[in-house]
């Protein structure tokens, strides 16, 4: 039996892997001591804010200072020694830009910096910021990501020949496989642009000590050394010279993963005048300057036979990645994910797509929760549900025809993904089953004709491919590879235990399940365990927290440094027990040989404060090991899921209500099944968001409609249902403990399932709703359109 299943006398302690153990992290959080960004004081602290373009696209012809301001008021001109942000990707054909930390010619969309103030209090400098005079000169802006490559079409960078940053196109036997298809069916596809919008908004505090010429950003960032990184590069500063502090972080979904032009110019303020520099990010800056997301349109076609076979997909995709490339993971990463990941789990025996990272007017974009997934399983889900209606077949059928099965695994896809463990045909069965799929029919069928209210069911099934490795992202061309992830696991002289990672927690459990992962090697408590993260001095290098790797990655560094350190603890206990040490157990804080024990608390006293009784061979590296940890094979683990929801469309409100949830999902061996339930439970809410509310609309001139809260709507508890989640543990055999990412899994599923549940109500009608978020206008302008005879909307 596993440590963390056995206690020294058998009995089951509830503290290693697999248990429910409660999340050490809330206590804090919920007795309001947590220490965010806003709630460091430092003497001397000035405020930071920015004066942003009121324009989409505009050239900047002169910028005037009040009378009075120097020292408080800074241009771009006055960033001496300041280079701008640089996010290149390595694709073959990707048009670089650099992002100027303040806008010194040009500002490219609403809310870009130009001006930074400072002040005592943020008020102060806000008011102070007002008496700028920014003399602009209006330029056209590129509102609509389908325009943006038009001839003519206003160039957003001058020196570029169109305004895409990147064009990917793959074809894997196309032709071949789509001829003598029985079914051939056309759509287009939007999502709609998002804000990640997590309850604690992007922040940072700048220090600067003279007499050790060091720099401390204080950051909610969820990537400190990615961040540490590039923000030495911009300040021309030696690494050693900047230390980045991530403290408790409110939320990330890969908003805080990037660097900000507002963090360079806070550090580089904090330099120049020798006081520290804090800004904080209000709600109005994130909605409207901050970093956006999932703007996708797909034109997609599927080919399939007459028994649902599916032959055949053909693709063309345009991702809106807004005005700059960001650092690290740059502009064209959802597009060249768009192309590798669209098939997702189905077979298929031939491929074509083609993808644009198109630049326009609007803030840059960055990879939330899901990345591509969400808008390519939106689009795949879809059109089987559309072919599928169109054989005359269930939509559970194409999918179970199609669905990789168990006994093909290990599975490598059209496009070279590799499925490494799994049954989706069985979530897919265990989901149909839950939401009673054959009940739902029944009620469908006793419907009026007439019936103003009508019940739909949808489906979709997807694979979360995380913990990528080098070669997975080195694929994609971003600046960022990931490597080794390390841990460093050290036994303190009471006994405790820290641990130390490079990662970042902002909503993870990482205070929690890395320590059961401890307790699994070693037997020391979870409450004994300090995990220190988030501060580059004393955490090793990480590329951070992002793609569902955590649990993997630096679960996996854990757990073989901690083992590690268990080789040394055994080794000493051994020595003071009389015993070998390969028969030496740890559990529960103890270590046994036979009918004798010592504490692992003596074991480490021996080490520090007595050095007299240790063995003549004891490894000279004492009760300290750091280990670097890669997957067997670096590809990712991919775990997956089945979703299945219920609805009720009103046909004269267009309302739609989710009536129940299912997912079926599988995360591999769960370390913290509570914690996998929170994750995959907070992700469908956002899914929810994705597929009902959420949209950051602009007009013409790329003004964003969305300012405030009151206009951009997220969703609350009264929209979502009772989400049933059903578990099924497909251990993966290129983890150390059979784990699989899942951070991200519960969001992607959402719009794809409650769009088919939508477009099955719609059935009788004959109309299809093809866009997120399916706001009551659009529900009722697809009915309106299919009663017109114009087909889908």
């Amino acid at each position: 039996m596993r440590a963390d299943a056995e206690t020294g006398t058998g009995q089951p302690s509830g503290r290693g892997i697999g248990a429910r153990l409660a999340r050490r992290e809330d206590d804090r959080y919920l007795r309001g001591r947590g220490r965010f960004i806003g709630d460091i004081r430092l003497p001397g602290m000035l405020e930071l804010a920015f004066l942003r373009s009121p324009f989409a696209h505009a050239r900047i012809h002169s910028v005037t200072k009040p009378d009075g301001s120097a020292g408080r008021v800074f241009a771009a001109g006055d960033l001496e020694g300041v280079t701008g942000i640089r996010a290149d990707s390595g694709l073959p054909g990707f048009r670089s830009s650099v992002q100027p930390i303040l806008a010194a010619d040009k500002v490219r969309h609403v809310g870009e910096p130009v001006v930074a103030v400072l002040a005592d209090s943020r008020a102060t400098a806000e008011d102070l910021a007002e008496l700028v005079e920014v003399a602009f000169e209006e330029l056209p802006a590129v509102h609509d990501m389908t325009r943006a490559r038009d001839p003519g079409a206003p160039l957003l960078h001058d020196h570029w020949d169109e305004n895409a940053f990147l064009e990917t196109a793959v074809d894997i036997g196309f032709e071949a496989a789509a001829t003598g298809a029985a079914a051939i069916v056309r759509r287009s596809f939007r999502t709609a642009r998002q804000c990640m919008a997590p309850i604690e908004g992007r922040g940072c505090i700048a220090v600067w000590d003279r007499q050790l010429e060091m720099l401390t950003l204080h950051s909610a960032s969820q990537m400190p050394h990615i961040v540490r990184t590039g923000l030495a590069g911009c300040l021309g500063l030696d690494h050693g010279q900047v230390r980045v502090v991530a403290p408790d972080v409110g939320g990330g979904f890969g908003y805080k993963g990037v660097l900000l032009a507002e963090e360079v110019c806070a550090a580089w303020l904090a330099i120049r005048l020798d006081r520290p520099v804090r800004w904080l990010e209000d709600r109005r800056e994130h909605l409207t300057a901050g970093a956006n997301c999932r703007e996708h349109a797909y034109e997609i076609t599927g080919y399939a036979a007459a028994d649902g076979t599916l032959l055949a997909v053909d693709c063309e995709a345009i991702v809106d990645s807004g005005a700059y490339s960001l650092y690290p993971f740059s502009a064209c990463l959802e597009a060249a994910q768009v192309a590798s990941i669209l098939p997702g789990p189905y077979r298929m025996g031939g491929y074509r797509c083609r993808t644009w990272s198109v630049c326009t007017n609007k803030p840059p974009i960055l990879p939330f929760r899901g990345v591509a997934r969400t808008g390519v399983c939106f689009a795949i889900e879809l059109l089987l549900d559309a072919l599928a209606r169109e054989l005359g077949i269930a939509p559970e059928e194409i999918r179970q025809r199609n669905l990789v099965g168990p006994q093909e695994m290990p599975f490598t896809n059209i496009t070279n993904k590799y499925f490494d463990s799994g049954d989706y045909p069985e979530a897919l069965r265990r989901a149909v089953e839950a939401i009673d799929m054959a009940g739902i029919r029944e009620s469908q069928a006793a419907q009026a004709a007439d019936a103003r209210q009508r019940i739909g069911v949808g489906l979709s099934v997807f694979c979360e491919q995380g913990s990528h490795g080098t070669s997975v992202y080195h694929g994609w061309g971003i600046p960022m590879v990931p490597g080794f992830e390390q841990a460093t696991a050290r036994l303190t002289p009471d006994g405790g235990l820290e641990l130390r990672v490079g990662v970042q927690s902002h909503g993870q459990s990482l205070e929690t399940t890395l320590a059961q992962i401890a307790y699994e090697e070693l037997g020391i408590d979870p409450a004994r365990v300090k995990l220190v993260h988030g501060d580059t001095a004393y955490t090793p290098y990480s590329t951070g927290t992002w793609g569902s790797r955590c649990i993997v990655m630096a679960g996996g560094a854990v757990a073989t440094a901690s083992a590690a350190l268990a080789d040394r603890v055994r080794r000493i206990a051994g020595h003071l027990l009389q015993a070998a040490p390969d028969t030496v157990v740890l559990a529960d804080g103890m270590a046994r040989a036979g009918g004798a024990g010592i504490s692992i608390e003596e074991v480490a006293r021996t080490w520090y404060l007595k050095p007299q009784l240790l063995p003549p061979d004891v490894d000279p590296r004492g009760l300290e090991a750091i280990e670097g940890y890669k997957t067997v094979k670096d590809t990712g683990t991919f775990s997956y899921a089945a979703h299945a929801v219920v609805v009720r469309v009103d046909l004269d409100l267009g309302h739609v209500e989710l009536l129940d949830y299912v997912i079926v999902e599988d995360a591999g061996t769960m370390i913290n099944p509570m914690v996998v339930d929170g994750q995959v439970a907070g992700g469908a809410v956002q899914g929810i968001g994705t597929a009902l509310f959420e949209e950051m609309p602009f007009d013409s001139s790329g003004q964003p409609q969305a300012a405030t809260l009151a206009d951009y709507h997220l969703p609350v508890a009264a929209d979502v249902p009772p989400i049933r989640i059903l578990h099924m543990e497909t251990p993966s055999p290129l983890s150390r403990y059979g784990q699989k990412g899942i951070g991200e899994s519960g969001a992607i599923g959402p719009p794809a399932a409650i769009a088919n549940a939508v477009n099955d109500a719609l059935a009788p009608l004959r109309a299809e709703v093809t866009a997120v978020p399916m706001t009551p206008e659009r529900v009722l302008a697809a009915i309106a359109a299919a009663g017109r005879g114009e087909g889908k909307a």
